[in-house]
């Protein structure tokens, strides 16, 4: 009896889109194994159905085979040769083992049974549980060149560095950009408490952000400078920082925080911790070098760069997602801002190292983030000396729906129109109109051309050490 209701829970793969759906639930690996389990099941049934079943007619056992208990009846009136059940159960287990081997491991005794379950209801021979099986393998494995396992995301590691212990902010000089982010009349006051003996100068709205933070830097008796605001703060910030030889505090006071986040200093008890015990990391600094104007006449200016760069609609793709991210949650506001924007937008003709392209998206990573993707996220790694440069390209034909399709599926770094590389240096050049580049969130109009180069361990700054 459990055998032949274990073997109709599997009919039309309704066992598996069950399961699939409680693994849904679960963000992270669990989510992904069911997704891709989904798709070998999909691959399977539809080989085995539409193909092998028609190339190989064979007659279903009959019910003196076994005892009436065990038989089902009625008799499904396909050909018995291979079995589908058996197809789809071993690639829905084996494609979600590929991306979480754990999930594979659960699922295999599951998919045995229904294996199992098909000559012990007599609907099929051995031989036909045998080849849908490996029909099942097969799909799941081809689905892995759509779907390729994602390199594994290394533990945060931080280049220890020389940096003074301060107490009480004696010898540290803070800028405050008081128009960024979580910046309040309070957030002063509170600074001055938690470094009573600290140079605090509040930038206002109308002054010279780059120009408050150098004469900080360069006050007399500094031995570290602070900086409270966004990343685009953080870094002239930075670039002072190196400027002067002086370590760097990075106080979360910006909207997102990206940097302070892959720091470790996400809150300022953390901050605090790492100043007050001289706990300090060597990063690298990427370096921008941006023309504007006319060709003829062109101007240039200087950038520090510390997390991303990008030309393109990825900036529109990020806002759309961080506004549906309180509602859908992170993974499904990914795919509905991607689905929008690409299905909207119209890509970008520039020069990329020289060469023509046509994109989506240019995106640049100070350093490797996780995952492979269109929507990077996590970095762990601040000293690897590399840009992590992907380009969404529209040069391929029917580029537009493979790039939808790879959203949907969430194939997006394995498909033809994603290009994933590393360099240590990258020129941007525009074709035509100038571009919009951004840096660290910092939009910058009317850039003609854009060299970017990575500093090796450039920059000191403040950070709590992970443990080993």
């Amino acid at each position: 009896m459990f055998f032949r209701r274990l073997s109709a829970a599997a009919t039309k793969g309704k066992l598996w889109f069950g399961i699939a759906g409680i693994m849904a639930t679960f963000p992270g690996k669990p989510r992904r194994a069911a997704l891709h389990g989904v798709l070998a099941l999909g691959v399977a049934s539809a080989v085995t159905n539409l193909i092998f079943k028609k190339a190989l007619p064979r007659a279903r056992p009959l019910p003196e085979h076994l005892p009436l208990f065990r038989f089902v009846d009625p008799q499904p009136t396909s050909s018995s040769m291979p079995s589908g059940h058996s197809a789809s159960a071993v690639a829905f287990a084996v494609g979600a083992g590929i991306v979480s081997p754990a999930s594979g491991v659960a699922l295999a005794p599951v998919a045995a049974g229904v294996a199992y379950s098909r000559v012990h209801t007599g609907a099929h021979w051995p031989s036909d549980v045998f080849f849908g099986s490996a029909l099942g393998a097969g799909a799941a494995f081809l689905t892995r060149k759509w779907w390729p396992a994602r390199p594994a995301e290394p533990k945060p590691r931080r280049t220890p560095a020389d940096a003074p212990a301060i107490h009480d902010g004696e010898g540290l000089s803070i800028a405050v950009n008081t128009l960024g982010g979580s910046y309040t009349p309070e957030t002063g006051e509170l600074l001055k408490e938690i470094f009573p003996k600290a140079y605090i100068r509040e930038i206002a709205e109308g002054e010279d952000v780059a120009a408050e933070i150098e004469a900080a830097a360069t006050r007399a008796g500094t031995v570290a400078l602070g900086v409270w605001g966004g990343d685009g703060t953080v870094g002239s910030a930075a670039a002072a920082a190196v400027e002067h030889s002086l370590p760097l505090v990075v106080l979360p006071g910006g909207t997102l925080n990206h940097f302070a986040r892959d720091l470790g200093t996400s809150s300022i008890e953390d901050a605090i911790d790492a100043v007050t015990k001289g706990h300090a990391a060597s990063v690298d600094l990427g370096h921008v070098e941006v023309q504007r104007g006319l060709p003829e006449t062109p101007e240039t200016s200087e950038m520090a760069m510390l997390n991303t760069a990008s030309v393109g609609v990825y900036p529109n793709m990020v806002r759309r997602r961080e506004r549906l991210q309180p509602a859908m949650g992170k993974p499904l506001a990914g795919v509905v801002a991607s689905l929008r924007t690409f299905g909207v937008n119209s890509p970008t003709t520039l020069l990329v190292d020289g060469v023509k392209h046509k994109l989506w998206i240019l995106y640049m990573g100070r350093g490797r983030f996780y995952p492979s993707d269109h929507a990077p996220l996590r970095r762990p790694v601040l000293d690897d000396g590399v840009f992590d440069l992907r380009m969404i390209t529209a040069d391929e034909p029917f580029a537009r729906a493979r790039l939808l399709w790879a959203v949907v599926t969430g194939t997006v770094a394995a498909s033809k129109v994603t290009h994933l590389t590393e360099a240590t240096t990258v020129t941007v050049e525009a074709i035509g109109q100038p571009l919009v580049l951004a840096v660290d969130g910092e939009p910058k109009p009317g850039v003609r051309r854009a060299t970017f180069t990575v500093k090796p361990r450039e920059l000191t700054v403040y950070s709590p050490l992970p443990e080993a």
